[in-house]
């Protein structure tokens, strides 16, 4: 039976997802784990280097060094320390692959997709090959967690607000000033009406003169040197 059903591998400063298992799991508790795996990536820096989160089926379980973190979501079967020796396993596997440098310049979502099918053996292996070829790991990995436990985080943490996925921060929003319009008053209404006149008499004027040119050229040339 399978414990650990989706790990992938991200960046810490900005939660990029770098390389992630193929996803065979499409049941509606199963995609809200998976975003809420998304909206804790995006928060790693934020904790120490191992946590988990559980809930009544699955839970996420995260450990990271550096730059790099490596991520799961397992079934509350799982013990923690099988969870944590993979993710181990999965972070040696990844750095010893890719240097610091190349990790540190991805631009894009899954730019190490090469990396897809280790993240599928490990998995393999560590689902379906007993827990006494891997004691030695997994001892060690107990010591740890008996002398620095991981961070326990609650389902309330895996949670943001609207807005902050995909690495957008919210947007404080202030409501728009209430302008209030001021009646007109009488002397503005007898100012428009004067405006419109002398608009409309301006018109009447340049249609006569229009007119006027257009019989008889001579005027209009006359007119441009007296107006010169």
């Amino acid at each position: 039976m399978s414990m650990i059903f989706f790990a992938c591998v991200v960046r810490v400063r900005d939660g990029l997802p770098l390389s992630a298992s193929t996803d065979f799991y499409h049941t509606q508790d199963f995609l809200e784990w998976r975003r809420r795996l998304k909206s804790l990536a995006l928060r790693l820096a934020q904790y120490p280097g191992r946590g988990s989160a559980e809930g009544c089926d699955f839970s996420i379980h995260f450990s990271s060094f550096g730059d790099v973190a490596c991520m799961a979501i397992c079934s509350c079967q799982c013990p923690a320390a099988m969870a944590f020796c993979f993710l181990e396993t999965l972070w040696w596997e990844f750095t010893a692959s890719y240097d610091t440098t190349c990790i540190g310049l991805a631009s894009r979502p899954y730019a190490f997709l090469e990396f897809d099918s280790i993240i599928q053996k490990v998995k393999w292996h560590f689902n379906y090959v007993s827990s006494s070829q891997m004691e030695c790991s997994l001892e060690k990995i107990q010591e740890e967690l008996k002398l620095q436990p991981p961070a326990v985080l609650t389902l309330e943490d895996t949670d943001v607000a609207n807005g902050v996925m995909n690495g957008h921060t919210p947007m404080h929003l202030e409501p728009a000033p209430n302008f209030r319009m001021e009646p007109v008053t009488a002397l503005g209404i007898l100012s428009l009406i004067l405006n419109i006149m002398c608009a409309a008499l301006n018109l009447i004027r340049g249609v006569h003169l229009a007119e006027h040119s257009l019989q008889d050229p001579r005027s209009w040339f006359c007119w441009l040197d007296q107006t010169s």
